[in-house]
């Protein structure tokens, strides 16, 4: 279970929730032939932007600029968690967790509750305003700080083991000292190496007769590319511990799919690729002809890459 705090309208964030759109570009797990198997916990009666407006101005609440309207709670479990199981085992695993949430935070402040199963692993986006029970819009009063959240986590571990003894707690990020890696970061990745992919088949596919036409493709996706790759770039920065944590674990991740665990471990062995899925991207750049990188690029900043 994550919290994510939001400040703004979240349409963008709505349209991925609520499978508003006909492509996921930005999101390369989505598979929409299969998004008529999501379902709602709670249905969102109106807009985010409107649910959050609504319970905020009912309840009377000063707000900021900078508030918190609204928290996303991401709840999922490891995928050998759902192997195999029936959609109404899935519906019962989410509606016990939107139970616990409700309990804690109030059933009136959730305005939608989805379950995703057109992504890799089943996951549900639990979206609720942190107004407090006397009425003030307070994310850090109710999510609370880091000692906190780690009590969120063993009593939301301790509910849920009642109704699934099979399940484990995870380590926590207290005891282990490691924040946790956005999904998003993961995402970039992929969708970043795919771009340089096509880039490259179209740098490949230069020859005397189309060198004008395939120079001006290969700038247009150069544009589009540089970024995200930036945008990235600053992620792999932040989570650099993290990552090369997880740089490590890969290697023991490996022997345990060579005795035969690859199908338990395999997506986390793909998770841990994630900093040579960076150099990749770093070697591609830096492979680029000198004069269409510097006509595509933005001026660059002194970014200290990781190596």
């Amino acid at each position: 279970m994550r919290f994510a705090k939001q400040k703004g309208g979240a349409g963008a964030l709505e349209a991925h929730h609520e499978r508003t759109k006909e492509k996921y570009a930005s999101n390369p797990d989505i598979d929409t032939a299969r998004s008529r198997h999501n379902f709602h916990i709670v249905q969102p009666a109106q807009s985010y932007l409107r649910e959050t407006n609504s319970r905020i101005e009912t309840a009377g609440c000063r707000t900021r600029k900078d508030s918190v309207r609204f928290v996303d709670t991401l709840v999922t479990a490891s995928p050998d968690f759902f192997k195999g199981k029936k959609r109404e085992e899935v519906q019962a695993f989410f509606q016990t967790a939107a139970n616990f949430l409700a309990r804690k935070i109030g059933m009136d402040n959730i305005f939608s509750a989805v379950v995703h199963m057109d992504e890799r692993t089943p996951h549900m986006h639990l979206c609720f305003t942190p107004i407090t029970q006397d009425g003030r819009l307070s994310a850090k009063e109710i999510i609370g700080n880091r000692a906190q959240l780690t009590r969120w986590q063993d009593e939301f571990f301790a509910h849920m083991v009642k109704s699934f003894p099979n399940i484990e707690r995870g380590e926590s990020a207290s005891k282990t000292g490691r924040r946790h890696i956005p999904t998003r970061v993961f995402k970039q990745a992929v969708r970043l190496t795919r771009q340089a992919a096509q880039i490259q088949a179209t740098l490949d596919g230069i020859n005397p007769l189309n060198a004008g036409k395939k120079r001006d493709e290969v700038l247009a996706l150069l544009q589009k590319f540089f970024p995200g790759m930036e945008r990235f770039e600053t992620q792999v920065r932040k989570y650099k511990r993290e990552i090369n944590q997880l740089e490590k674990e890969n290697t023991a991740l490996a022997k345990k799919a060579e005795a035969g665990e690859k199908a338990s471990i395999g997506k986390q062995m793909e998770e841990a690729k994630i900093k040579s899925d960076y150099q990749n991207l770093r070697r591609f750049v830096d492979s680029l002809p000198e004069e269409i990188r510097r006509q595509a690029q933005p001026p660059q900043r002194n970014k200290g890459y990781m190596r």
